[in-house]
Parts: C-alpha cells; sequence; structure tokens
C-alpha cells in the first residue's frame, strides 16, 4: 500500500486512492482510536471548504469515527485556521480539515490538527498510517450505545469571525478603506466578507459565489490578476486574495501591484523591529523566500531562519526557537501569538493594521524590501529520482552554484504533492539566472531520462 501522508497530510485525486471513500472511512477510524484512546469522551471536528467530493469525504470521515464510538462534530465550510482555533476552543481531540488547499476542484486532502491546534508531527502521522493499514482495525468495534454520535455545529463561522476581530486593535477601525476581497470561491467565502464589513472597511467581494466545481479556478491567491482588475476599477486601498482554505493570502495595493508572502512578512517583521516588539528579532521564513526579505531585516537588526518548504516546518522552527512570526512567499504567514497556522485573512488584518497605525499605503510598505530578480522553474517528471543520483544534473547544479558565488543561490527540490521538480534561481542579475534555470531544467530532464532508460 503506498504512504498515504505527503507534505502537508493526505491528498490526491478525490474519489481514488487515497482520497477513496473506503480510505478515508479507514483513516476515519484510525483518527478516532488514536485521538479516543487519549481522551475521555472524544470528540473530532471536522470541517471542508467548497469543493463538490467535500460532502462525499465528510460522511467518510464521520462513519469511521463513530464507528469505533467517538463523537464527530461537523463545522462545515470554514477556513483551515478556523477548524484549528476551534479545536482549542472547543477543547476537541483533534481536527479535520477536509481540503486540497490551493489544487483544482478535483483533488482533495485531509489536513490533521492534534488537541493544540498545531498539526501533527511525523511519528503521530506515522501510527495513524500503521493503524490504517492494521488488517484488525475495524476488530473489537462497538455496537449499540457505544457507537459515536455526530452533531452539526451552526455557528462555527460566527466563532471564528469573533475570534479574528478580536486580533484587530480595539482602537482601530477600518472606517473609509475600501478592501477587495477575493474568497477563491473557497472556504473562506462567507467569514473574510463578514470580519472587514464589520470592522468598517466598505468591500467589494468576488470569488464568493461557490458551486463545488469553481474552487480556485481563475481566481483567488493563485489568480492574483483578477483581483487586480477589480483594485483599480474600484480605485481601492488593498485588495486580498486568499486561496481554497484561506490559510494563505497575496494582496494587491492600490496601484495595483502584487504584495506576496515575503513582501508581507517584510512589512509586518521591520514594522515590529522599529517597535522592539519581534520577539528575537527573528522572522521564520523557507528556503525559497526572496533574499531581499533576509537583507530588508537585517537593515534593521532582524535577521532570517529558513525552514524547509512547507508551512508546518515553518512552524516546527517558529515552537522551536520560540519565535512568533514566520511565514511562506506564497503567502502562509503565521502569526504565533494568535494562531497556531498560517491564517489569510488573520495576515490581511494585521496588513492593515500596519497601515493604519503608521499613515502609510500599502504601496509604501509594499517597497519595505528590494525584491532580488527570482526565477522559479516547474519540471514534469516521469519519476522523482534522488537528485544525488542524476550525476549530469549535479555537475550542470555545481556550476550554477560556482558561477553565482555570494550574489545568488539555487535550489531544486520534487514538489510535496505533485510530479514536479521545481527550480528556483535567484541572483543580481535576471538574464544570468534566466540562462541557469534553463541550463538546469534541461540538464534535469536529461538526467531523469538517462536514469530510468
Amino acid at each position: 500500500m503506498a504512504r498515504l501522508f505527503g507534505t502537508d497530510g493526505v491528498r490526491g485525486l478525490a474519489n481514488v486512492y487515497p482520497m477513496s471513500p473506503d480510505m478515508i472511512l479507514r483513516l476515519g477510524q484510525a483518527i478516532g482510536i488514536y485521538f479516543g484512546t487519549r481522551q475521555n469522551n472524544a470528540r473530532i471536528l471536522i470541517g471542508k471548504d467548497t469543493r463538490r467530493s467535500g460532502y462525499m469525504l465528510e460522511q467518510a470521515l464521520c462513519s469511521g469515527i463513530c464507528s469505533v464510538g467517538v463523537d464527530a462534530y461537523v463545522l462545515g465550510p470554514l477556513p483551515t485556521p478556523g477548524i484549528a482555533y476551534l479545536t482549542r476552543g472547543m477543547r476537541a481531540s483533534a481536527g479535520i480539515v477536509i481540503s486540497a488547499s490551493h489544487n483544482p476542484f478535483h483533488d482533495n486532502g485531509i489536513k490533521i490538527f492534534s488537541a493544540d491546534g498545531y498539526k501533527l508531527a511525523d511519528e503521530v502521522e506515522d501510527e495513524l498510517e500503521r493503524l490504517v493499514q492494521d488488517p484488525a482495525l475495524a476488530e473489537n468495534v462497538p455496537t449499540g450505545a457505544g457507537i459515536g454520535t455526530a452533531r452539526r455545529i451552526d455557528d462555527a463561522i460566527g466563532q471564528y469571525s469573533v475570534f479574528l476581530k478580536e486580533q484587530f486593535p480595539k482602537q482601530l477601525r477600518l472606517d473609509g478603506l475600501r478592501i477587495v476581497i477575493d474568497c477563491a470561491n473557497g472556504a473562506g467565502y462567507r467569514v473574510a466578507p463578514k470580519v472587514f464589513e464589520e470592522l468598517g472597511a466598505e468591500i467589494f467581494v468576488v470569488g464568493d459565489e461557490p458551486n463545488g466545481l469553481n474552487i480556485n479556478e481563475h481566481c483567488g491567491a493563485l489568480y492574483p490578476q483578477t483581483l487586480r482588475e477589480k483594485v483599480l476599477l474600484y480605485k481601492a486601498d488593498l485588495g486580498i486574495a486568499l486561496d481554497g482554505d484561506a490559510d494563505r493570502i497575496v494582496a494587491v495595493d492600490e496601484k495595483g501591484e502584487i504584495i506576496d508572502g515575503d513582501e508581507m512578512l517584510a512589512a509586518v517583521g521591520v514594522s515590529l523591529l522599529k517597535k522592539g516588539k519581534l520577539v528575537n528579532n527573528t522572522v521564520v521564513s523557507t528556503v525559497m523566500s526572496n533574499m531581499g526579505l533576509e537583507v530588508a531585516l537585517a537593515k534593521h537588526g532582524g535577521k532570517l531562519v529558513r525552514s524547509k518548504v512547507g508551512d508546518r516546518y515553518v512552524m516546527e522552527a517558529m515552537r522551536s526557537g520560540q519565535y512568533m512570526l514566520g511565514g511562506e512567499q506564497s503567502g502562509h504567514l503565521i502569526f504565533r501569538d494568535s494562531s497556531t497556522t498560517g491564517d489569510g485573512i488573520l495576515a490581511g488584518l494585521k496588513f492593515l493594521e500596519i497601515m493604519l497605525e503608521s499613515g502609510v499605503k500599502a504601496s509604501d510598505l509594499r517597497q519595505t524590501m528590494e525584491r532580488f530578480p527570482q526565477i522559479v522553474k516547474n519540471v514534469r517528471v516521469k519519476e522523482k529520482i534522488p537528485l544525488e543520483n542524476l550525476k549530469g544534473f549535479q555537475l550542470a547544479l555545481k556550476d550554477s552554484e560556482a558561477k553565482l558565488a555570494s550574489n545568488g543561490r539555487v535550489l531544486v527540490r520534487y514538489s510535496g504533492t505533485e510530479s514536479l521538480a521545481r527550480i528556483m534561481v535567484e541572483g543580481q542579475n535576471r538574464d544570468d539566472i534566466e540562462k541557469h534555470a534553463e541550463t538546469l531544467c534541461r540538464e534535469l530532464m536529461t538526467s531523469i531520462d538517462a536514469f530510468t532508460a
């Protein structure tokens, strides 16, 4: 049986292994057994985004959890960080998110939070995997009154929106600001407009008509061009684009320029440094983050700690070093004093807080860091051969690294969720890094073909 857990939970084509109802039912049983045996009166929360397959998988999870004598609480469509928050707030044993995040509608996935609202450690995922593969998993299940119940929580959106508004300074309001919100036809389509409007902003909303098939479709954080057009049309002060499960953000300033996760981290990090409020003067981001972020922080006495790609690894580094601010270039921003995972809506509020307190425009904050030219190319691969086994590619890689020296860097990794290799080249001259990237892509494909021939 192929491994279930990848970089960020379980993910794949819905209705096909591992995202098939029979497998998800077994996963629900494993989750119920693992967490149910560790807490009396165990309860497990289940939330989802707006994909059509979410109904099918929600029922399978509920059946699996209830069949082992544990109660399931169904939240309906809710952002991933909202499920993490409610897992803590409701004293649940675990929280489950049914979402494939930024992937197309035909995919789906399962992410799991422990009782403290953090994503599971690798060893817990390993144990769940062992349980799922155990032929005796469903033996000795309860009957009669021992079977668990499933209940729907009707005010999940209300609870989460109150939490978000409480993170915004009480002396501030968004009165007079025009904000465009692109909800990606995803999990944030109800709560995001509610929060910004109730804080006083004049809002214009797109991507708030999910039909189960249009999540992330030419909208949201993956397609900020749509947001850019609306910001310019409505002469807005800021545009906010979420992804399908609303745990990440891409913004657009009043001039129509896109603000990514690195630029938002720079703006927030430098603001906190100036106030003396950045814990340990440190921001955590990944190896993919632009060198400009590191330079911007250093100018104000701060430093950047890099982790592996993935918000769970950012969070691990934050917890290990007791840091409070971290994120990814893709728009996962983590404010650990408020949340246990990336939160697109919360990040938008924090950015607006800086705008209001400093009296500057979004375009000014975008310029906090000067971006180094950076190129990321995706190479579709037939097989993820260990990179160290590809001799021709390794020679090309060493040559590029030697030529870039201290003025740039190269990062090559396989995607954790797709059959892709990602090649990132960064440096001072765009033409040079373009040539390096093209050479590395060509050599990677040639080396893989030679290795598999």
